[in-house]
């Protein structure tokens, strides 16, 4: 192994060898010094390149920056604040192959270039590996077309809730994004819904003939767009399946209660929540999904109201298991019509609902009166 004194006198060498002035011809010669034995040396060594090549990049010229970009990036230990240093440089050409590739930029760092710098920027991180919840957020919410495109593309990112439903709400009108967003196995059922419901049917035949395990559900889609929708989506559904069972055993068990209903909201669970509200009002569980997915919370609330539940349940099953985004504003207004709904009114319009689903015209006479 090269000990620090060997290696600093290495180091000496190659600027020694280099005209003066030449600092470019001096930075190369060290960058091919570490690339050739990088696997060999310790994290001590690797802070001694990391202040001498430090030093010689800060006063060299883009295109030799761009250069060292490219030489350090798939290099595994590559000096750290160099690294860093380069992928927050402005020049894209610089901070592309660090951005895309280099192992060396943790959350923060990747944080503060996409808050900073433009679109092609954020393009070189939608292409790396692996990207985290927090990091796509960034990109979903700031970049373009063709940054969320390659992110939802990007089999090694991840997505919170809320993400998944700003690129479903992106992917509307947009088949090419769509497809992408659609095609993902890490898509929630609840975002898949709305993504089909409002896709053309091109992009249902294209993701039905993407994937296989969810084909049948899409062509069920396309012949019946509105309750053959969740009911095939359902059926395909191992989430919904396992959410339905467990329910099932705590209603069966006399332990469905309000508070458990709740619980299940709080924790963002969609499947056991709708699974749930359903078998304490009695509502098809079309009807529940679609209340809980409608951008028009009305329905929701009177479920609720028909569920007997308070006002903070109620808001749970809004914001939490649907993972709908309100302002202030809006929860006021639906507080506001919650608290005015009598449980009466509650339970005509939702069979007035159910009649209307089943064709029945004298239960919808009966119902609205």
């Amino acid at each position: 192994m090269t000990s620090s004194r060997s290696l600093i006198d290495e180091i000496e060498d190659a600027l020694l060898t280099q005209p003066a002035g030449k600092r470019d011809e001096a930075l190369a010669r060290i960058t091919d010094l570490f690339v050739a034995r990088a696997d060999q040396y310790s994290e001590e060594h690797i802070g001694l390149f990391d202040d001498v090549i430090g030093r010689l990049a800060a006063t060299i010229e883009a295109d030799a920056r761009a250069k060292l970009a490219r030489r350090l990036a798939p290099v595994a230990n590559a000096p750290v604040k160099v690294s860093r240093a380069l992928a927050a440089d402005a020049d894209i050409a610089v901070a592309q192959p660090l951005l895309q590739h280099s192992e060396r930029l943790d959350d923060e760092h990747l944080l503060g270039v996409a808050n900073k710098h433009g679109q092609q920027h954020l393009l070189a991180i939608a292409q790396r590996r692996a990207l985290s919840e927090a990091v796509t957020e960034v990109l979903v919410v700031r970049g373009d077309r063709e940054v969320i495109t390659f992110v939802a593309r990007n089999e090694g990112a991840r997505f919170s809730g809320a993400t998944f439903r700003a690129l479903v709400a992106r992917s509307s009108g947009d088949d090419e994004l769509a497809v992408h967003v659609g095609a993902r196995r890490d898509l929630p059922r609840q975002h898949l819904l709305k993504l089909i419901e409002a896709a053309s049917a091109s992009v249902r035949q294209k993701l039905a003939a993407a994937d296989p395990e969810t084909a049948a559900a899409v062509r069920e889609v396309v012949a019946e767009i509105d309750v053959g929708l969740r009911a095939a989506t359902r059926r395909a559904s191992t989430d919904y399946a396992s959410a339905r069972a467990e329910v099932e055993a705590i209603h069966g068990a006399g332990l469905l209660d309000e508070a458990q209903v709740c619980a299940f909201a709080e924790a963002g669970q969609f499947e056991q929540t709708a699974v749930a509200i359903a078998l304490v009002t009695e509502a098809p569980i079309d009807m529940v999904e679609r209340a809980m997915l409608d951008d028009n919370p009305d329905m929701a609330m009177i479920l609720a109201k028909v569920a007997g539940f308070s006002w903070s349940t109620a808001h749970c099953i809004l914001v939490r298991a649907a993972g709908r985004a309100m302002s202030p504003q809006d929860l006021d207004r639906a507080f506001s019509g919650f608290s005015r709904l009598k449980t009466t009114t509650a339970r005509s319009i939702m069979a007035f609902h159910e009649a209307r689903r089943r064709g029945d015209s004298t239960a919808r006479i009966k119902a609205a009166s």
